[in-house]
């Protein structure tokens, strides 16, 4: 088979490898879409390798078809080879075929592309386990999501306006903000042009989901409502900030570090499972759809990635095989 690996010279090269035996709990799948996400760009740069047991090549969320089932993962699942299904995976999305445990592979939705389930597992799972697992988001609270019109910034919108929270969204371009109103968010707000100091000062926001932190970080941590809790998932912006730490300990603040991909595959599989019962369904009916801004074929990789690196899409990008 063929998978996407990186040169010495960063070179991104469609290059034959030797094809996965999938374990005892593990499932084949044949790739027929992989999502890009950002993470994908900082592995490139050797800033983000895959975890042990991983391929080292780059890709965390693909869709395709079932091509073989090991035999401990026929009994714990009711997949069954030629279905239709999604995954989440530590890393190695960037190949024609990836072997995946069973916990981690999510039927495709009825009616959903290849290309738009490939855009479901990491983007929601991020989504979901900040605002539920580690936000213990509550109806009625405001959430604020950095970088709204992104993949992750979308979903988390999406699914927060579900469970019934005010959901404030940043962006950079006022084309951006009108492009993402039909995700829900009560209120967007362009950073290029508003402080983002004085939309905490004028808002109560009880949950923040951060992927730029810097110096902006710092300043607006300690404007929370009490109690909040504001979660850092990347440092886009800056990686330092200062923080008036008499602030946080009289309102009771939290500061929290998350990311997915460090998650045991335990945790991450019972995020699935809830994604399929409680998200899925709201997929089926048309109520949230994932948005893809352009789909690539795999030799458009390379273009694919410049565009995320210059922050032009909104929503996914998405390589078709």
């Amino acid at each position: 088979m063929k998978a996407m690996l990186t040169d010495e010279q960063k070179n991104l090269v469609w290059t034959e490898v030797d094809r996965p035996v999938p374990k005892a709990d593990e499932v084949l799948i044949e790739t027929k879409a992989f999502s890009l996400n950002r993470a994908d760009l900082m592995q490139r740069n050797g800033d983000y390798p895959s975890p042990p047991g991983c391929p080292p090549w780059m890709g965390l969320e693909i869709a395709g078809t079932i091509a073989e089932i090991g035999e401990t993962a026929k009994k714990a699942s009711n997949f069954n080879v030629g279905d239709r299904v999604c995954a989440l995976l530590g890393g190695g999305g960037y190949a024609e075929f990836s072997a995946v445990q069973s916990g981690m592979v999510m039927p495709i939705p009825d009616g959903f592309s290849f290309a738009e389930a490939a855009a479901i597992p990491e983007c929601y799972a991020t989504a979901y386990l900040n605002l539920f697992y580690e936000g213990n988001l509550k109806k009625g609270e405001t959430f604020l999501v950095f970088a709204g019109g992104s993949g992750v910034g979308i979903a988390a919108t999406q699914l927060a306006k579900l469970w019934g929270a005010k959901v404030i969204a940043t962006v950079r371009s006022d084309e951006k903000a009108e492009k993402i109103k039909k995700f829900g968010a009560d209120l967007i707000v362009n950073t290029k042009t508003t402080d983002i100091e004085t939309v905490f000062s004028q808002q109560e926001i009880d949950l923040v989901l951060d992927c730029v932190g810097g110096p902006d970080m710092g300043k607006c941590f300690g404007r929370m409502a009490r109690y909040g809790r504001w979660i850092d998932i990347a440092t886009l912006g800056g990686d330092v900030t200062e923080l008036d730490l008499k602030t946080v300990y009289k309102k009771g603040l939290r500061l929290i570090g998350s990311t997915l991909r460090s998650r045991t595959p335990e945790m991450k599989a019972e995020i699935l499972k809830r994604l399929t019962e409680e998200v899925f369904p709201h997929f089926v009916s048309g109520a949230l759809r994932p948005e893809i801004y352009k789909t690539f074929s795999v030799e458009q990789t390379d273009e694919a990635h410049a565009m995320m690196a210059a922050n032009e899409n909104i929503g996914k990008l998405v390589i078709t095989l």
